[in-house]
């Protein structure tokens, strides 16, 4: 078994997933933490406590429903993952796995402590490469390497639709959470809490359509067409689905949330005020930045998953969250918002032209 796949079977161990979904909850409270005490401390000084407010409002309703999402998906969609076994469920699954091999096979004394071992603790790298270069022609070996960590499924394109679906609202939640907290932190900081709606519903559109459903939709188009021409490698698949997002999230998603918020949302939040944008082109408006690049990683995830690859699923809350931030706080690219409240949001010019 070559490297890449010793680190697959490595991550995908259910014990091993189990403590990471079970770490999540804090890991992503105390990076939210940090990160409010270094927005707090880097606002102008008769701002910090405003920023504190409105920052840790926003970042607690974020995080919030970040952590609220699977659960609000799986009740959805009627899903019971076996990746929300508790340990204790795991250790006696394991065990019964292992003693029922070790009572029908003879193995030496160095394969069996790894293998009790595996009853009840994560294996190292090294450990699972051990085993499976022992058991590499061995069928009743193999048979139990897989039950212990079993492999991941090859779904079909109907299949695969119904997980965008799932993973389509697992990711909305968390945006309007970020949506729901920026209002809320706004409200309790400044008497102009709504002249920053519209942006927080514009950033929130922009990180959905192009960071989260559209990225989805091209993985699952993709994988139909690869499906129609009778592809089959693991690897292709992969790779398929990651042009599709690419495709579809970073140029398609972009234009299409740009198009929304310039024609739809603008319009209506702006009724009765004499505004002339003077935006050149759909980016003007938001463009993709590096930063927006990197939260397709949360879309390569999303493949991941789809795959059913089972260790990144816990860490899909954390990825959205950023999504559910920056929605929050109504980020525009094209000026300096803070969470202080200094910067509207919204272009220079049209800031000037609203004075």
């Amino acid at each position: 078994m070559n490297t890449l796949k010793v680190a697959g079977k490595f991550l995908d161990q259910p014990m091993l997933v189990a403590k990471f979904h079970n770490a999540v909850p804090a890991l992503l409270s105390a990076a939210g933490g940090v990160y409010v005490i270094k927005e707090t401390k880097d606002a102008p000084a008769g701002k910090r406590r405003k920023t504190a407010i409105r920052t840790g409002t926003t970042m607690a309703f974020t995080i919030g429903s970040a952590l609220a999402a699977p659960k609000i998906t799986d009740k959805l969609f009627r899903n019971s993952d076996d990746t929300l076994k508790s340990i204790k469920q795991i250790k006696k699954q394991s065990t019964k796995l292992v003693e029922k091999f070790l009572n029908k096979n003879q193995v030496d004394d160095g394969t069996k402590k790894l293998l009790n071992k595996a009853k009840e603790k994560v294996l190292k790298f090294k450990e699972i490469k051990t085993l499976y270069k022992i058991f590499e022609r061995d069928y009743e070996g193999q048979k139990l390497l897989n039950d212990l960590i079993p492999a991941p499924e090859n779904i079909g394109s109907k299949e695969i639709f119904s997980e965008i679906g799932r993973l389509s609202v697992f990711g909305l939640i968390p945006v309007i959470g970020g949506i729901a907290g920026g209002i809320t932190g706004d409200r309790l900081t400044t008497r102009r809490w709504k002249s920053r709606v519209p942006d927080k519903i514009k950033e929130g559109t922009y990180q959905y359509l192009a960071n989260i459903f559209l990225c989805n939709i091209g993985a699952g188009a993709a994988l139909a067409i690869m499906e129609k021409c009778n592809i089959k490698s693991k690897a292709a698949r992969a790779y398929g689905m990651i042009a599709g997002i690419l495709m579809t999230g970073v140029i398609g998603g972009s234009a299409i949330a740009n198009l929304i918020g310039s024609k739809i949302i603008n319009p209506m939040f702006e009724k009765g005020h004499n505004i002339k944008h003077r935006h050149e082109h759909l980016f003007t408006e938001r463009k993709p930045e590096p930063l927006d690049i990197g939260l397709h990683t949360d879309d390569i995830a999303t493949v991941a998953v789809m795959s059913g690859l089972k260790w990144i699923e816990p860490a899909l809350p954390i990825m959205y969250s950023i999504s559910g931030y920056r929605a929050g706080i109504g980020y525009r690219n094209n000026t300096t918002a803070h969470p202080s409240g200094e910067g509207s949001g919204r272009g220079v010019k049209e800031k000037t032209l609203r004075r």
